[in-house]
């Protein structure tokens, strides 16, 4: 009896959350139903907390929506004997399918310490590859460079990437990579390309589900920490290349302020630039 009301407790709150979160992904029931491979009506049951589903069911509902299977589950689920007895409840799920969840509950009730993502967006130069592995070890979050996962789904490197198949091809992969993160990891600090801003499908998605940080420095500061790295492919050539890195940065400079923190970099230590990030992230006592 007690597991019939925690089953019910749960499909509403999942249905809830299903809702929540379609709508914030604008799409109507009849577009999630066919991209759940569900049909309408169950749409609607579920969304009102009266559909059965099944973890395989719950697994569609993710992917449609972009999220993983366990961001599905409620918040309110914070006491791990009783999220396990609905999870039992709900899926009848085997030994080792309720130690993953019980393993990812544990994860979500031990972070307390902000959001679930958090994007480094800048140009090349900005800092973000430098700050992203201390402020992700500070937070005990996995640390991903975009780019590198680019590279792994294409097989070859960036440079080749742009050399073979043009940029197209590399938002594509952009893209792909961003979604395949943010619904398989429980969580990371990662950096996309600095070009990022102005794919829009990409940025969107990127400023729906993750906290934005813009690494913002001066033109003379980029090429100063690029030559520094020995990359110098911007000066290589092009006695205009300051005008150029001004001129790019003046165009990407509206999106990148799309960003919900910005920090000026110049003059601070990659540290200071990660405590920062903290301090702002941090839950705030009330």
């Amino acid at each position: 009896m007690r597991n019939d009301s925690l089953k019910a407790a749960l499909l509403n709150e999942i249905g809830q959350r299903t809702r929540a979160l379609r709508l914030e992904a604008g799409l109507t029931v009849k577009a999630f139903a066919d991209q759940a491979k569900l049909s309408p009506r169950f749409v609607n049951q579920l969304e009102a907390g009266t559909g059965n589903i099944s973890i395989a069911g719950l697994a569609r509902v993710a992917a449609a929506l972009g999220r993983s299977t366990y961001e599905l589950i409620p918040p309110s689920a914070g006491d791990q004997s009783a999220a396990a007895a609905l999870w039992r409840a709900l899926t009848s799920a085997n030994p080792d399918e309720l130690r993953e969840f019980q393993q990812w509950l544990s994860r979500k009730i031990g972070d307390n310490s902000g959001p679930r993502y958090i994007a480094l967006i800048g140009l090349r130069g900005a800092g973000k590859s430098t700050v992203g592995p201390i402020l992700a070890k500070r937070l005990k979050k996995d640390f991903v460079e975009l780019d590198r996962r680019v590279e792994e789904i294409a097989g070859i490197s960036l440079g080749e990437i742009f050399a073979i198949h043009g940029e197209s091809y590399y938002r594509e992969l952009q893209r792909e990579s961003t979604l395949r993160l943010l619904s398989t990891s429980p969580g990371c600090v990662f950096v996309p390309g600095g070009s990022v801003v102005t794919d829009s499908e990409t940025w969107e998605s990127i400023k729906r589900r993750c906290y934005t940080v813009w690494l913002h420095a001066t033109p003379a500061e980029f090429m100063k920490r690029m030559r520094r790295q020995g990359d110098l492919r911007p000066m290589q050539g092009r006695p205009s290349a300051m005008e150029e890195l001004k001129a790019l940065l003046a165009r990407r400079e509206p999106l990148y302020a799309e960003s919900r923190l910005k920090i000026r970099t110049t003059g601070k230590t990659p540290a200071a630039v990660a405590s920062r990030i903290i301090q702002e992230v941090s839950p705030k006592e009330s």
